[in-house]
């Protein structure tokens, strides 16, 4: 294994957001390839039914044999701390995934939900997030985080859209807000918003 550079700020993180099918992965994924040293690939995603799979294949043949592979959605703080010791270089994909699955685990009737439980969701969703950020804060890898812009579509017909939509947006903004770069990716090309 390489040592780790020296180079990169402690904790940076670097945010691609887009919506879908806007080249985001593929551009973090060349962030990723440009940082010297080993690289730790995290896929938040749960291939539950055929559609998810192939995207998964897809994703798996197209990044480099010789990163490492973490797949989960939680407990970053816990799974990843011995993990990060020797990788120069991070690359979670992606933030709405987990953000998904995190609702999921705690919303068993979404048509019935009060106001106390999308409060609990919430703040659920929440602590993932800044332990994430926690994490990132007391290491020193580079971490190019992607998710989705989810907010310039139309409001949801549905509960569980919405929910899913006002979680991941205010995700998304703590991020941003800790992130030292932001990028917005449309029809494949990147713009540098912060």
């Amino acid at each position: 294994m390489q040592e780790k550079e020296s180079s990169f700020n402690m904790g940076k993180i670097i945010l691609v957001t887009g919506g879908a099918r806007s080249g985001k992965s593929s551009y973090a994924e060349k962030l990723a390839k440009d940082t010297i040293g080993n690289i730790l690939y995290i896929a938040t995603s749960i291939p539950f039914d055929e559609e998810m799979k192939l995207r998964v294949k897809k994703h798996k043949a197209q990044r480099p044999k010789e990163w490492e592979t973490f797949e989960g959605y939680k407990d970053y703080d816990i799974n990843l701390s011995e993990k990060l010791k020797n990788t120069n270089g991070v690359l979670l994909d992606c933030i709405t995934n987990m953000v998904t699955n995190l609702i999921l685990e705690k919303c068993t009737d979404v048509d019935n939900i009060n106001k106390e439980e999308i409060l609990e969701i919430e703040a659920y969703v929440d602590g993932e997030i800044n332990k994430l950020i926690e994490l990132i804060e007391m290491n020193d890898s580079k971490f190019i985080i992607v998710t989705n812009e989810v907010g310039m579509g139309l409001v949801p017909e549905y509960p569980l859209g919405r929910l899913f939509r006002d979680i991941a947006g205010r995700a998304n903004q703590i991020l941003a807000k800790a992130a030292e770069e932001v990028y917005f990716c449309v029809s494949g090309i990147p713009v540098r918003i912060k």
